[in-house]
């Protein structure tokens, strides 16, 4: 899948005032992804809030960025959760004509054994008219799949083509890549590890920062997969300082404050999150200004 192979963004969703769906700045928001050299756009995943979307909102937000990207980039969608039997009845009923494959994170708050984990997916792939990319998030899913489960699931279900991994340890991350098949995607879903990990042998990120500056962190991305290590340090050390400010608070509190300096969306979340406080929003701020 060497469309998946860069960078990837995982896009916020825009609200208005009254928390609405904020549709003029989602459209506005993909195309500045699209002009700053992204690879990919992931739709719905943690950081578009969506564990608090509406099925109509989440059909409205496919909708606008199918439309608005107008087939120019590969699309993502994420659809993941803890109801197994669940997941299979929606992928079955899903429209997943305009997207190259689908995210689906590890089942969260049941806490899945390595079996029930490796079960779930193979049911997921089974249902799944697109390939799957996993979704390794401990911090929010209380659970952590394993490097040996992802390279049991990779070498058996064929329908799975990567890994989002999310676990912030660069071991666990070496030891992951070494195990899988070379052909299998190995994607960072920590914007802090994403060069050592794509230097160690991983294919891109899905990234939260990267749609804040999606060229420089693009450009990192390909310098690293280039193996010019030296240019990508660079560029990885002018963006570091930001990704601290952006996860700080949560996500997307963060990003959501650095869009809105940017003019490309409001500082808008719904409960149960909140903005980012004012002490951080400044420091996000200052530093977009000093970028």
């Amino acid at each position: 899948m060497d469309a998946l192979v860069g960078t990837g963004v995982a896009l916020i969703t825009p609200f208005n005032k009254d928390f609405s769906v904020d549709v003029s700045a989602l459209e506005k928001l993909v195309e500045d992804q699209i002009q700053n050299g992204v690879d990919y756009l992931v739709v719905l995943g943690t950081t578009a809030e969506s564990a608090t979307l509406t099925s109509e909102e989440k059909e409205l937000i496919i909708a606008t960025i199918i439309a608005k990207n107008n087939g120019r980039l590969p699309l993502v969608l994420g659809i993941g959760g803890n109801n197994t039997m669940a997941l299979v009845e929606e992928l079955g009923e899903s429209d997943l004509a305009d997207f190259t494959a689908v995210l689906s994170v590890s089942p969260f708050y049941n806490k899945p054994t390595q079996e029930g984990i490796y079960q779930h997916f193979r049911a997921i792939a089974d249902a799944s008219p697109k390939p799957v990319i996993l979704y390794n998030v401990p911090g929010r899913t209380s659970s952590n799949i394993l490097p040996e489960t992802v390279n049991r699931i990779a070498r058996n279900i064929p329908n799975v083509i990567g890994i989002k991994e999310a676990a912030g340890d660069m071991v666990q991350a070496m030891h992951l890549i070494s195990l899988v098949p070379d052909d299998f995607l190995v994607i960072s879903g920590d914007d802090m590890i994403t060069l050592p990990m794509i230097l160690a042998g991983g294919k891109g990120v899905i990234s939260v920062i990267g749609q804040g500056f999606p060229a420089e962190f693009s450009e990192m991305v390909k310098l690293g997969l280039e193996g010019k290590s030296k240019e990508a340090y660079k560029l990885h050390y002018k963006i570091a300082p930001s990704i601290n400010l952006i996860f700080a608070e949560g996500n997307p509190s963060g990003i959501k404050a650095l869009l809105a300096k940017k003019d490309l969306c409001k500082n808008n979340l719904r409960l149960p999150l909140v903005k980012a406080t004012d002490s951080l929003q400044k420091k996000i701020e200052d530093f977009v200004d000093t970028f």
